[in-house]
């Protein structure tokens, strides 16, 4: 199945740009902040649209811990649509990743879909290996936002974008009709070719730092 390939491609993609952002060094995501976070959302490839003005649109994946604080749920699929999606000079696609800080961003998660600074707050991420100097403003983001476009990582503003389940993807992978919620909710088992992601979120951070 076609579709079902592709999702798993993009497992695949999701995996590849968390490995390369928490890899960075001094440019990467701050470890402390990746301790502290309650999701984690990946858009690999996020496009600019070529045609129309002002359109961006991706698809990924979030996963968030587990109840106990220790280990990460099974991957639900995502769409990202619209929003002011600051696109570097001459680039026209880049990974995204996005921090969900806070319970109360997890619960807009699970929201069939939510628009970032309507609903939730959202600010880009600082980068280096400590977050712990950065403003109270910015630490009080229920969301921050990190990209990478030619190999370049920053903050990204993800101001007015909305992110809503993607029902097909999820069927591709799971191989049945399921919302994120139920993914992120209860215990369901990963796909097999979310493996390599599951295993790297989880030597990423494996205990929430409380």
């Amino acid at each position: 199945m076609m579709m079902a390939k592709d999702a798993e491609e993009r497992l695949n993609s999701a995996t590849d740009v968390l490995h390369d952002m928490m890899n960075a060094n001094d440019r990467g995501i701050p470890q402390d902040l990746i301790n502290k976070s309650q999701c984690v959302v990946i858009v690999p490839g996020m496009k600019k649209g070529a045609f129309i003005v002002g359109a961006k649109y991706g698809k990924g994946f979030v996963m968030c811990r587990r109840p106990s604080g220790t280990g990460w749920t099974a991957p639900a699929s995502i769409r990202v649509e619209g929003g002011s999606v600051g696109f570097q000079i001459g680039g026209s696609e880049q990974d995204v990743i996005l921090l969900v800080m806070s319970h109360s961003g997890m619960e807009k998660l699970l929201k069939d879909q939510f628009t970032l600074g309507g609903e939730g707050t959202v600010s880009a991420g600082p980068l280096g290996r400590d977050a712990s100097a950065q403003t109270d403003a910015m630490m009080r983001a229920e969301m921050l936002s990190y990209s990478r476009s030619r190999g370049v990582f920053a903050g990204i503003s993800l101001q007015g974008a909305t992110l809503r389940q993607d029902e097909d993807a999820n069927r591709e992978l799971y191989g049945r009709t399921i919302s994120n919620k139920e993914v992120l909710n209860e215990d369901v088992k990963a796909p097999a070719a979310a493996a390599q992601l599951e295993a790297l979120m989880n030597k990423t951070s494996m205990r929430k730092d409380r």
